[in-house]
């Protein structure tokens, strides 16, 4: 880009030359959609999504120094994007779901601590493996996944075919997050398919939104005066004072970050294990950490964060960059940045843990210990319960969803063979779904029989 270009003061975003950020190569290959903006703007550059225009956040550098002012230089609250403030954001534009969640995920200083300090505490007991419900979780995600794996395997002699995307890493997550929630299934499949319809930006996003708001206050005002061993009433024993309204805020942020994130990164992980031979190395030797760590550094499934507003005008890239523009943040596009990426030693026995795919400063993932168990446990045994897995397709030809956020596959095609030591599930009470409880056993605490969504499994290994 010529020198002429970079500007001492701030240049009006809706004046730059805008390249539509969500396009058919971007879906496909948005690794080349970001070294293409790197080669023109450098590390920020101007886009267009869904008809606003934004700022790119490309480079490494730039990303970790917004990330770690927040609350300082940079906001998540939307009152300070100014186009939102003048009226010109359209009313239904479809992301505004996603990044008007007015809970934890925006607050700053102290109503954000006082959220955090909810969360830690409702996380505590899963993420805590010495605790009694960490232990009953991980015993209850092998249940989930060997049901999974039993129904998506039933008539395979000894091979078969598979769509692991549909048919075991999107529904496996629905299952931990109904649980976590203390959803039960029928409600928790409709919930967790409407925000899949928002974290996509489906057409109808902005009314799946509102079911999912119903649902969740719903449950929220249940917890109230019946508190469980769940979430929610976990959140509420650590802060007595939140509201329903509040409540119902922050529960609804836990499908997006159990649900879809672990569904993205339980395929991701398992197309970069049989497409990655350093990858498929370090789960050969055991070490599924790192496993799971090459993947969120070679392709994190929250692509893009959402945006950050300046509160004054800021020097960032080769740009000064207006109070209240908005700055959306590429996990993907720094993890490539040369500055970051050029370092990385991909012969090295473990691979950086300085990568952004976990976020960084005052708004990190609080849960990423359960997030990685969850896809620790879902991997392993996929890969012990399968001798051989590959895939159907070439993998420069798989499915992307076209979502502005996420980096996750809309189908993952594939052709496995059981292993010779396959023992199927024990075998479902007559008129009971897979993952209810057995006759003879107890059921475990919030579990009851699933049906819509076994229902539709079994209808997609009936069609294939």
């Amino acid at each position: 880009m010529p020198d002429a270009w970079a500007a001492s003061i701030p240049q009006p975003l809706s004046s730059m030359p805008l390249e539509p950020l969500l396009t058919r190569d971007y879906d496909s290959h948005p690794a080349l959609v970001h070294e293409r903006l790197r080669g023109r703007f450098g590390p920020v550059a101007p886009v267009e999504l869904l008809g606003v225009p934004v700022w790119l956040a490309l480079g490494y550098n730039e990303v970790l120094q917004i990330l770690q002012n927040e609350g300082d230089i940079w906001s998540k609250h939307l009152d300070h994007w100014r186009w939102k403030q003048e009226g010109r954001v359209p009313p239904d534009w479809p992301l505004m779901p996603v990044v008007d969640l007015q809970n934890s995920y925006t607050q700053e200083g102290a109503p954000h601590l006082r959220l955090r300090e909810a969360w830690s505490a409702a996380l505590a007991p899963y993420q805590d493996p010495a605790h009694p419900q960490a232990q009953m979780l991980t015993q209850a995600i092998g249940r989930y996944a060997d049901d999974l794996i039993n129904v998506l395997a039933e008539g395979a002699s000894p091979t078969g075919w598979a769509d692991l995307s549909a048919q075991f890493a999107r529904p496996l997550p629905l299952m931990v997050c109904c649980r976590l929630l203390g959803l039960d299934n029928d409600r928790g499949d409709d919930f967790l398919m409407d925000v899949w319809r928002v974290m996509d930006a489906a057409p109808d996003a902005a009314v799946a939104f509102q079911r999912v708001m119903t649902s969740i206050t719903d449950l929220a005002a249940t917890k109230m005066t019946r508190p469980g061993e769940d979430m929610g009433s976990y959140m509420l024993a650590a802060v007595p004072d939140l509201t329903v309204e509040e409540l119902a805020r922050e529960l609804v942020v836990l499908p997006g970050m159990i649900g879809d994130y672990i569904g993205s990164l339980i395929c991701n992980t398992v197309v970069e294990v049989m497409t990655n031979r350093d990858v498929r190395t370090s789960l050969s030797q055991g070490t599924i950490d790192e496993t799971m760590n090459r993947v969120v550094l070679a392709s994190p499934p929250f692509a893009n964060l959402s945006f950050r507003f300046p509160l004054v005008d800021v020097k960032l890239g080769r740009f000064v960059i207006a109070a209240g523009d908005p700055v959306m943040l590429s996990i993907a596009g720094a993890h490539a940045d040369p500055l970051f990426a050029g370092t990385l030693d991909p012969n090295a026995l473990r691979s950086t843990r300085a990568h952004l795919a976990w976020g960084a400063g005052p708004h990190r993932c609080p849960s990423q210990r359960l997030a990685t168990r969850i896809t620790a446990i879902a991997v392993s045994r996929l890969f012990e319960r399968f001798s051989r897995v590959r895939l159907a397709l070439p993998a420069d030809q798989l499915p992307w969803r076209p979502s502005p956020f996420i980096r996750a596959l809309r189908a993952l095609p594939v052709q496995f063979e059981l292993a010779p030591n396959h023992v199927p599930g024990p075998a479902a009470t007559p008129g009971a779904e897979p993952g209810a409880p057995q006759a003879g056993a107890a059921p475990a605490a919030g579990e009851t029989p699933r049906s819509a969504l076994w229902r539709f499994l079994r209808t997609l290994r009936r069609e294939r």
